[in-house]
């Protein structure tokens, strides 16, 4: 099965690559304005495509090639379909973006399988399980992923200008597919998220005091606006819990919690409860679209609050509802 059509136009040759490829690489991704999980995924993968070929540069290879590395991805290291894609991705980036040669459709990969399997969804008395056994912040995002439907990513990357208490929504800037949508507050957490930004914004007066404040803006906008990043507005919902230097600027800065602490903490929290599901951070956000289908909201609603480009995905929640058999009475409980 094929991926990408032959015909490699060569523009550039080896000797002609100054500064290094990997250079030009992170150069490039960053004037298209990458995350720097995105920056450091396609750096590893395109290392690693030029190590399978014993380091010969990109230049010298083609279709086949790249047909090659897919393969020897699912089938010797029987890596999931969306890291192949990823895989993928970063290749055509390198090829595209940096050696300025399109690629088609490459034939004879052998393409990872892409399981169709059912969310873990918890049950409205186990959520509030795991929710018990987390604390402050922790228990405030957590609270967040499964009350307004949001991605992990989506929760720690949250701004305090996109947090509306008195009109109980949120605003999601750059979801995943790079798109906005609004999705609710819920009342519940309204005076528990004003305390918690109070407690923010004295560390955040504390920073400034000390000659910092200033955090990371998008779409290089600190350039268009010098000072946005010591405003309030721009500030993360939840902050670390201290300042680090930034990989790309340089400057010392005060990015959003590292979203591996929330994942350990709600692991714990399953494991604490007892619940033998795999639960995670993510189920939370499953658990959100299931639990409100049952109280009978339409799904085009809850595609709408999830962000789902394609009503489709959201489907996938009508075979969870905790209706036993899709809503069937067995004809053993009929006796």
């Amino acid at each position: 099965m094929g991926i990408l059509s032959t015909g490699i136009r060569h523009t550039h040759s080896p000797m002609e690559n100054k500064p290094k490829l990997l250079e030009q690489v992170r150069a490039r991704i960053r004037v298209k304005h990458y995350s720097i999980r995105t920056e450091r995924s396609y750096l590893d993968w395109i290392k690693r495509f030029i190590l399978f070929h014993d380091k010969r540069h990109p230049d010298e290879l083609g279709e086949a090639d790249i047909a090659a590395f897919l393969s020897h991805l699912a089938v010797a290291r029987n890596v999931a379909a969306a890291t192949q894609n990823l895989a993928l991705s970063a290749i055509l980036f390198l090829y595209r973006e940096v050696l300025g040669r399109e690629i088609g459709w490459v034939d004879g990969v052998e393409r990872a399988q892409k399981p169709r399997r059912l969310p873990v969804v918890f049950s409205q008395e186990e959520a509030r399980a795991v929710l018990a056994h987390l604390d402050g912040g922790k228990w405030l995002m957590a609270s967040l992923l499964y009350g307004a439907g949001l991605r992990l990513m989506e929760c720690v990357r949250l701004r305090v200008k996109d947090v509306e208490l008195a009109q109980r929504q949120i605003l999601v800037r750059d979801g995943k597919g790079a798109k906005d949508r609004v999705t609710m507050l819920p009342d519940a957490l309204a005076e528990p998220l004003r305390a918690h930004l109070e407690k923010v914004k004295i560390l955040h007066e504390q920073d400034l005091r000390e000659g910092f404040g200033e955090v990371h803006l998008p779409f290089a906008l600190d350039r268009k606006y010098p000072n946005a990043g010591r405003e309030w507005g721009w500030q993360y919902v939840f902050p670390s819990g201290r300042r680090s230097v930034d990989p790309r600027s340089d400057k010392e800065r005060r990015h959003h919690i590292d979203e591996k602490l929330l994942q350990r903490a709600v692991s714990q929290a399953v494991r604490a409860t007892g619940i033998a599901k795999p639960g995670s951070c993510h189920t939370f956000r499953h658990s959100f679209a299931t639990h409100l289908l049952l109280s009978g909201y339409d799904i085009r609603t809850v595609q709408e609050l999830l962000g789902h480009k394609d009503v489709s995905t959201t489907m996938i929640y009508t075979h969870v509802l905790n209706r036993g058999g899709k809503g069937v009475v067995s004809p053993l409980d009929r006796m």
